[in-house]
């Protein structure tokens, strides 16, 4: 049976709920656990280690394991420096450390969930008189982002502490499809017309578009078999919204995008700049490019970016409709938006009739 685990801000709180227990009650420094309330749930996190720096500060570490999920910090450290002063304004303040991202405003990358969780358990514990600093450290963490998409929406140099829940219940490819499914089946109770928000990048920049939450699917990398299950059950249009490295594969006739199946986005790209009428030497570049983020800034010097991608996102949506037309004998309208790593549209085709836009 799969094991379940905690989300990465249970750990980052429990470390900071360690580190201030210390603080206050001269603790041993061989504190083991500590129990958190989750809203809802509660839970107790092994501590691995705990000790005071300096009269008025404390450091504790907690080792993240979000059970039998496929996550990229399982067994990653996580630190907590807390700080104990004269009551400032707020009697909790929280810091992005090191390893932790920032948003492009340079806010902490700690959203509501976590923020929550931290007020939760730690304000009970906070004299009247006193203010609590807590700045969380991923050591890991600025080399773990790199294999993120976490630039394409707007969280720089770290992983962000995020989500909605502190349990990690691990799901099964199947069970993830069909949770999409159902999400699917939910909204077209109500909307003919949907939008597939193609990752947490998708659903991102949906929400900064302005697009009706009513409308919003989210995909994962099961394209293909929620655009035949929209067709089948009566979807009038969909629009694909996604991150161009990503949602390019359609244009190559990959409608399961995940990099474990398939992953020719350089080949994708390649090809296209030759139907733009683009040189042997610009194909030759993008295909030496590490990531399809550069192959589109290489594009974007060449002066090629615009004609390339606006041919790819013809060719997802046309790519798209033939494939629910093939599998599912019924027609169903695609149209496309890709946008860049930072989350800037870059393309959309011309089927594209939505109201939305920067």
């Amino acid at each position: 049976m799969a094991r379940t685990g905690y989300t990465l801000p249970v750990f980052a709180v429990a470390a900071a709920k360690a580190a201030l227990l210390h603080l206050q009650n001269n603790y041993i420094e061989t504190l083991q656990s500590v129990t958190l309330d989750l809203m809802p749930g509660e839970a107790t996190i092994p501590i691995q280690q705990v000790a005071r720096l300096e009269p008025d500060s404390a450091f504790a570490i907690t080792i993240s394991d979000p059970g039998d999920n496929l996550d990229l910090t399982r067994n990653t450290p996580i630190w907590a420096w807390v700080k104990l002063q004269k009551r400032n304004l707020e009697p909790l303040i929280l810091e992005a450390g090191e390893g932790i991202g920032k948003t492009t405003s340079g806010q902490p990358a700690i959203y509501r969930y976590a923020r929550g969780l931290f007020e939760e358990n730690l304000l009970p514990l906070i004299p009247p008189s006193r203010t609590v600093t807590v700045s969380i450290i991923m050591p890991e963490g600025r080399q773990l982002a790199q294999r993120t998409s976490n630039e394409a929406f707007g969280i720089l140099s770290g992983l962000a502490l995020l989500g909605t829940s502190g349990i990690s219940q691990p799901l099964s490819a199947e069970e993830h499809l069909e949770e999409y499914r159902q999400i699917l089946q939910a909204k077209i109770q109500h909307q003919s017309q949907l939008v597939f928000c193609i990752g947490n990048n998708g659903m991102q920049v949906a929400q900064r578009l302005g697009i009706p939450e009513n409308t919003i699917v989210p995909t994962g990398n099961w394209i293909g078999a929620l655009l035949v299950e929209a067709g089948l059950r009566g979807a009038e249009s969909v629009l694909l919204l996604g991150y161009q490295g990503k949602l390019i594969k359609v244009a190559g006739g990959i409608f399961n995008t995940s990099s474990h199946l398939a992953d020719a986005k350089l080949e994708i790209i390649s090809a296209a700049v030759v139907r733009a009428g683009g040189s042997l030497e610009a194909v030759q570049a993008v295909l030496a490019a590490k990531t399809a983020d550069a192959a589109y800034k290489i594009l974007v010097d060449l002066n090629l970016a615009e004609v390339v991608f606006q041919g790819l996102a013809k060719m997802i949506s046309e790519k798209a409709q033939a494939y629910v037309q093939k599998y599912g004998n019924v027609p169903l309208q695609v149209s496309t938006i890709l946008f860049d790593r930072q989350g800037q549209i870059i393309a959309q085709d011309d089927n594209f009739l939505g109201p939305w836009g920067d």
